[in-house]
């Protein structure tokens, strides 16, 4: 072997190593994405199972999922300032071991107010988790492949509608809806074993403090961006809460119907994720405006598609889950615009994404109560696109008129 040859062999297979290496922390912390998005996900797909078996009405069933979504909301920054001090790793894996306690406990609940208040706890880890677990996605790749790798980490959710909720709603016609949040539970535990095998072992960062962290809500860029968020993803879910009730009570499908059209939407969310992650590190924010914009459009047309039938609507749901790209887009626009505050920008981009989780399904229920039938929720998820879509034009300007960009 000649001394070039020599150098070289070794160099390609450490590079190889790395990207090994890479990719099995990319698929741990995804593990943790498939276990949060199914929870989340199939919460909304077993709304008419667990409002029978719990007694109360679709409309009041929802508080849990919006419960859910609070419980995001004030874990994702409390728990990012309280542990701005710990280890990465350390901190992912403790996030999980409480989803997987607070899951288990959501299956055991025996009245709805029970129930209500497990989904509350379930979702305090949400937020921080997959924060964190973005961080050290981005970390472990180069700065142009940063979408890329986000994409990767909530490619994991996005299978999870794909795979994991269809099955929490087939299961739950034959063992009950309560086994899906049992399924999380086992989930979180094995995510939180990968994490603990895989994980860099990165030393925590001796400068880091709750102060340099709560830096970022004086950050304008990142309010404005999690505004973003949090409206024109509220669109997605004013829609996705209600595709059971729509498949069951407007086109009087079975439940085997749900599934399918629940898969529709992973398999659209599976693919977008990973085209708006490639897209976005070639340019961020035209892939923002395709997002919102062509959401919006879909949803305007949701309505027409469900008097279509069947196969019409899951065609719009295939498409709505454009929308579903928009996470990976805008939380690769906080690591830009954060600063030194990463950890808790990361955070409460996903406080900001289930804010979406709880306005969306509200005022879509308030559109329902009225009397309008469950396909017009998809004018209700139109208009926050179209908000999205708006605000993400204000906090370019903002930015480019304080010289950000």
């Amino acid at each position: 072997m000649t001394d070039r040859a020599a150098h070289t062999a070794p160099a390609s297979m450490a590079g190889s190593e790395r990207q090994i290496s890479a990719r099995m922390v990319l698929f741990a912390l995804a593990m943790g994405g498939f276990a949060i998005g199914t929870t989340e996900f199939a919460a909304m797909a077993l709304l008419p199972s667990f409002a029978r078996d719990l007694g109360v009405s679709e409309a009041r069933a929802a508080d849990a999922i919006s419960a859910y979504a609070l419980g995001v909301v004030v874990g994702a920054p409390v728990l990012a300032v309280a542990a701005a001090k710990m280890r990465k790793r350390m901190l992912l894996i403790w996030l999980m071991l409480a989803f997987a306690a607070f899951n288990t406990l959501s299956a055991m609940a025996p009245t709805f107010g029970l129930f209500t208040v497990s989904r509350f706890f379930s979702g305090l880890p949400h937020g921080a988790y997959f924060g964190v677990a973005a961080l050290v996605a981005a970390s472990i790749v180069p700065r142009n492949k940063r979408a890329t790798a986000v994409s990767r980490v909530f490619l994991g959710l996005t299978i999870a509608t794909t795979i994991g909720v269809p099955a929490a709603s087939w299961l739950s016609q034959y063992i009950g809806w309560r086994s899906g949040f049992v399924i999380v539970g086992a989930l979180s535990l094995a995510t939180a074993l990968a994490v603990y095998l895989k994980a860099p072992r990165t030393p925590a960062d001796p400068n880091a403090n709750p102060l340099r962290e709560l830096g970022a809500l004086k950050n304008r860029q990142v309010w404005l961006t999690l505004a973003t968020g949090a409206v024109g993803f509220g669109g997605f879910f004013a829609v996705y809460t209600y595709i059971a009730s729509t498949v069951q009570s407007t086109l009087g499908a079975s439940e085997d119907m749900v599934a399918v059209m629940l898969m529709s939407a992973g398999v659209g969310m599976t693919i977008f994720n990973l085209l708006m992650g490639a897209l976005a590190d070639k340019n961020l924010n035209l892939t923002a405006f395709v997002s919102f914009g062509g959401g919006a459009l879909v949803l305007a047309l949701f309505p027409a598609a469900v008097s279509g039938g069947l196969w019409t609507m899951g065609v719009a749901v295939l498409c709505m889950s454009i929308l579903g790209g928009v996470s990976t887009v805008m939380q690769t626009r906080l690591m830009n615009v954060a600063g030194e505050a990463q950890q808790l920008a990361a955070s409460l981009h996903h406080a900001a994404f289930n804010v979406a989780n709880a306005v969306g399904p509200f005022l879509a229920a308030r559109v329902i109560a009225a009397g309008h039938d469950f396909p017009s929720s998809g004018y209700v998820g139109a208009a926050l696109s179209a908000g999205g879509f708006v605000l993400f034009a204000i906090t370019l300007w903002d930015a480019r008129r304080s010289g950000i960009e």
